[in-house]
């Protein structure tokens, strides 16, 4: 799906709940649709300043902490980034694969395993209200390379 597309389904979606996706918000997010992978705020402002001069941190959090709260980007804990979500509009449990060579980001739904974890939860007395699990390793690219690197062969033993 196109950036365009994707901002003007965010556009409305804001604007259904009442809330203003202001430029600056836009922005932020077409900033993130073209990384294509994680983003930290920082780099997020650097982008911002060739258009809004003026921008500064604050400006980032606030318009991050807004496409946070209507589920249009889900934050990655363990690396303090932020990536954009194809699919806001519905409540839905975050897994991500995170590579810690290329740092790629992949959103997975995994079947079955919310179930398992509100289940082992309910055994404990404990409501979960959001759910988001970060497994790190390598992804196939980097695997890949890694063994081309080290000269690993595969053969059978």
């Amino acid at each position: 799906m196109k950036n365009a597309t994707i901002i003007n389904k965010a556009r409305a979606y804001c604007e259904q709940r009442g809330a203003r996706f202001t430029p600056l918000r836009e922005k932020v997010y077409e900033l993130m649709l073209d990384k294509h992978g994680p983003t930290g705020a920082y780099e997020l402002l650097d982008g911002l300043k060739e258009t809004e001069s003026s921008a500064k941190p604050a400006t980032v959090y606030r318009a991050l902490d807004f496409l946070l709260d209507f589920g249009l980007i889900h934050r990655l804990e363990s690396t303090n980034a932020f990536v954009a979500c194809y699919h806001f509009g519905c409540h839905h449990p975050v897994q991500f694969l995170i590579c810690d060579s290329c740092g790629d980001v992949s959103e997975i739904q995994s079947e079955g395993l919310k179930e398992t974890l509100d289940n082992q939860a309910k055994q404990h007395g404990f409501k979960i209200s959001k759910q988001t699990i970060e497994a790190h390793g390598l992804c196939a690219d980097c695997q890949e390379s890694e063994s081309l690197e080290m000269g690993e062969e595969h053969h059978e033993c």
